[in-house]
């Protein structure tokens, strides 16, 4: 089973839970696997927006842009989105990463020599914590194929004893990658927020000032809406009420949550989900139930999503408060306590008692 984590748009005039504004479709509902091309024209070139819904990288998408140019930058958006998907997937035979994991080593183009040294430095600053040499576990739990189960001791402390991303030999020089015997490698945790990013940058070659892209719950925004206040950027609750955590307003972010809920299964009784603490080869279990990751950066944001819910609430914290230049954050733990990191607290609005986390 999986459950989508929801961050939805809110239009300008518009409150929560009202009508008129679109959602992220889940990426467990693949009913609808067209592309769809939605554009809306007003009075001035500069309102006209332009938005493409996509299905990549195993979820839905949306891609939206304003202005003369709109039409042209999500067109490039899609293209973007579907180069990197080709060239980023662990299952598709003619993918880069794939062909990395079956021969164990190549001269890797541009992208994922820049995700291969960003994933470097995630997994020094967080001690390890992200690391994409994990793939072999995720698969072992299904989670890459939905064909899921519960792996034995043994197994997991075989594959485990593989999991470490500072045995990777890489190159700088050539953009070579040599993985160790049994080493297989996953771009999964920062993929989509590098998408997004360059969805910004295709954006800002084309003219566009405002625009967002929403990747199965991925939130990246260029610049304001166009008339020129912050988007509203809702984080839905992970209970399956309908309900949100809050609503932020923001500009020129990446907004991006990852919970125990996203995706998971059950076998007698437990729920098993997919974010693996690679300590210890079990889904994480440190008392946080979803994290939001707000930053300039949107492939550090992916990154740093999975990791602090790794970590738990007190490192989390720690974390971002020797990092608090980089990004802010939205804990919410197991027992329902909502912290939010104080970069971003008078931008945030929550029923919840919110609790402001300072440095």
């Amino acid at each position: 089973m999986k459950k989508r984590i929801v961050i939805a748009i809110l239009c300008a005039t518009m409150s929560v839970g009202m009508v008129g504004c679109n959602k992220t479709e889940s990426s467990s509902d693949k009913t609808q696997t067209s592309t769809e091309n939605k554009t809306t024209k007003t009075d001035t070139a500069n309102d006209e927006k332009q938005s493409k819904d996509i299905f990549a990288m195993d979820t839905y998408m949306t891609v939206t842009a304003y202005g003369e140019h709109a039409q042209e930058a999500v067109d490039k958006a899609e293209e973007e989105i579907n180069r990197l998907d080709g060239m980023l997937s662990t299952g598709k035979e003619t993918s880069e990463v794939y062909k990395l994991n079956q021969a164990g080593e190549g001269t890797v183009s541009e992208d994922t020599a820049y995700l291969f040294e960003e994933s470097e430095k995630l997994y020094k600053e967080t001690d390890g914590v992200f690391d994409i040499s994990i793939y072999p576990v995720m698969d072992a739990w299904g989670f890459t194929t939905e064909n899921y189960r519960v792996p034995g001791q043994d197994e997991l402390n075989a594959l485990l004893e593989k999991v470490d991303a500072s045995k990777i030999t890489y190159d700088k020089a050539s953009k070579k990658i040599t993985l160790p015997e049994g080493v297989k490698i996953d771009f999964g945790g920062i993929a989509k927020g590098y998408t997004s990013s360059r969805i910004m940058d295709i954006y800002k070659e084309c003219g566009v000032t405002s625009g967002l892209v929403s990747l199965g719950g991925n939130v990246q925004l260029l610049g304001k809406k166009t008339d020129g206040s912050d988007w509203k950027v809702a984080v839905e609750s992970p209970e399956e009420d309908g309900n949100y955590l809050g609503i932020l307003q923001a500009a020129d972010k990446a907004v991006i949550t990852s919970g125990g809920y996203e995706r998971y299964f059950e076998q007698d009784g437990k729920k098993y989900h997919h974010i693996i603490d690679p300590a210890t080869g079990y889904p994480a279990e440190n008392g946080l139930t979803s994290v939001t990751i707000v930053s300039d950066d949107g492939t550090l944001a992916d990154g740093l999503s999975t990791s602090l819910f790794i970590m738990g609430k007190d490192k989390a914290e720690a974390f971002w408060k020797k990092n608090s230049d980089k990004f802010d954050t939205i804990l919410l733990t197991d027992d329902n306590e909502l912290y939010v990191s104080e970069g971003i607290a008078d931008k945030f609005e929550s029923d919840y008692d919110v609790h402001v986390m300072k440095k």
